[in-house]
């Protein structure tokens, strides 16, 4: 059986979200159209920003359903994530706090799209 290798992300404007997303993911996208750009991670993952007004089928739920988490090596980097991407214009939905799983802290992007960094318990 194959993995799955791409999440789709259906936002309201692809090339605005892909400032925020160059920006968090530290590379340039490795697709860009009008209606949907993607980025390939070092992970081979790809996440694709698809416009929710050209979506076929169209998208029923945009943001919030679900998240796109980020390990980070330790407590002192999740910190440091939460200041820079709330810098960035991130919305919090969650300030740092320690959970069950580990250290975390949830920003949404412009469409509402959860952003979870997490530094797991040893």
């Amino acid at each position: 059986m194959r993995c799955p290798n791409l999440i789709l992300l259906y936002v309201d404007n692809p090339l605005a979200s892909a400032t925020l997303y160059s920006d968090l993911f530290g590379k340039e996208p490795t697709d860009i159209h009008p209606t949907f750009v993607s980025f390939t991670l070092e992970s081979d993952l790809m996440v694709g920003l698809w416009s929710k007004h050209t979506a076929q089928p169209t998208a029923l739920t945009t943001g919030g359903g679900g998240e796109l988490c980020f390990s980070a090596a330790d407590e002192q980097t999740v910190n440091l994530m939460y200041q820079q991407w709330t810098h960035k214009g991130c919305r919090v939905a969650q300030k740092p706090i320690m959970l069950d799983f580990g250290y975390t802290f949830v920003v949404l992007d412009p469409d509402g799209h959860r952003l979870r960094v997490f530094h797991p318990k040893s």
